[in-house]
């Protein structure tokens, strides 16, 4: 049997996604997220809320890039609006760490150019552009900011 874990899934979807095989990479992705749903919050340590939470913001961003590749954008604006509500609610810094770490780990790079070439190629409905340049702008900044420190 296959490999159930959450961390596992997620490297799968981002090595699918770099083999430019969307579909494999969302299977990947709605794997990790369910397995991700049966932890709840309330039970955990912080330490491993924060784990998760990480897997999880990976996880969408790795599912919005396929989903724009599949040009299922609909569902890659619901993801987006998860990532961007969940992610910028928390409002302690969170959601730019897992970003900050994903520029490390040369991972962000893959999300971003998806973005960027949907945002410029595609004519998006407004909801849907506004929620991906958004997006975009956050890994942008990220980006600069990481290379300013490095």
């Amino acid at each position: 049997m296959a490999d159930r874990r959450p961390e596992k899934s997620c490297e799968q979807a981002c090595e699918s996604l770099k083999q430019q095989d969307y579909e494999v990479a969302v299977k990947h992705c709605t794997e990790a997220l369910l397995s991700l749903s049966q932890y709840p919050p309330a039970h955990l340590p912080e330490a491993c809320q924060a784990e998760i939470d990480r897997i999880k913001i990976e996880t969408l961003l790795y599912r919005i890039a396929s989903f724009l590749q599949l040009k299922k954008y609909g569902q890659a604006d619901e993801d987006c609006r998860h990532v961007l509500g969940e992610g910028l609610a928390k409002g302690d810094g969170s959601f730019r760490a897992v970003l900050c770490c994903m520029h490390l780990k040369g991972k962000l790079q893959i999300v971003s150019n998806v973005l960027s070439k949907s945002l410029m190629g595609e004519s998006l409905n407004g909801m849907v552009t506004k929620d991906l340049t958004r997006l975009k702008t956050l890994l942008a900044e990220t980006e600069v900011i990481m290379s300013m420190l490095l």
